[in-house]
């Protein structure tokens, strides 16, 4: 992997140690997980200690989110999709807890049947897919509502850094741009920030982050997946070197228009 790249920096210390432990074994990327896990007494869904196990320990017939929120214990195989998703619980931790909380309340009430529902569809999308799109500039929120890449990308190019910025969460997405492609899109959740977050350091930013967008997700009752606007991650200025060139957001099979936009999307804590 290559730490370097933007969708990698805000956990690239912790990845890279992870990533020597895992090249060892399963074992011992687990005890390194769980090192990290007791120096920083995080907690689960329903205020259990985070701990991470073998798939395997999962009891048979025992719901994945249920038995995370239960017992703290996250059943964890050794491939990249259960590492993205581990480094989540370490980068975004309110975030993780409250994704657990609403799916194992969800599932206290609902059952696991053949299908998940859309509030935990909706919570699944957020986990697998989604960036957070971190604005104090209304007018490039409604342009990223309204797919109106010319000016989110091209013409307010020079906000990228002051006024906006991207951070990937959805682990899904995450293994995807191992490999990177023009076409990987990701599920921009936006978050109104003030304009002195962009002061701040990476650390206060991403604590900041935390913090408004678990607190959204916990009292959000509609969500659906219309409280995203898709975002192709390789047109982010500065993320990919082909976008430099104007003619890379020509391509409408990438940069479509679409919907309307008049949802509200995501966490305002702006004030």
């Amino acid at each position: 992997m290559d730490w370097s790249k933007p969708w990698f920096a805000h956990f690239a210390g912790r990845g890279q140690r992870w990533q020597r432990a895992a090249l060892a074994s399963h074992a011992a990327l687990l005890a390194e997980m769980n090192a990290d896990a007791a120096d920083t007494r995080q907690t689960t869904g329903r205020g259990q200690r985070l701990a991470f196990i073998a798939q395997d320990e999962l009891p048979p017939g025992a719901a994945y989110e249920a038995h995370i929120a239960s017992t703290g214990r996250v059943p964890t195989r050794h491939n990249l999709h259960d590492f993205f998703n581990a480094s989540m619980w370490f980068a975004f931790p309110r975030v993780k807890a409250a994704l657990n909380a609403r799916q194992s309340a969800a599932i206290d009430l609902l059952g696991v049947g053949p299908t998940r529902g859309g509030v935990r569809d909706t919570l699944t999308l957020f986990d697998e897919n989604a960036l957070l799109f971190a604005c104090s500039d209304p007018a490039l929120s409604a342009a990223l509502r309204g797919f109106d890449w010319q000016t989110l990308l091209l013409q307010r190019r020079d906000a990228w850094g002051s006024s906006c910025e991207v951070r990937c969460f959805g682990h899904a997405l995450l293994e995807k741009l191992i490999t990177p492609f023009k076409g990987c899109t990701g599920h921009a959740w936006i978050v109104d920030v003030p304009s002195a977050y962009f002061e701040w350091d990476a650390a206060a930013r991403d604590a900041w982050l935390d913090d408004a967008v678990s607190a959204a997700l916990l009292t959000t009752d509609a969500l659906t997946s219309r409280l995203f606007a898709p975002l192709p991650v390789l047109g982010i200025p500065g993320w990919w070197p082909d976008n430099e060139t104007p003619a890379f957001y020509d391509d409408k099979s990438v940069f479509r228009s679409g919907r309307r936009a008049d949802v509200k999307i995501g966490a305002s804590k702006a004030g």
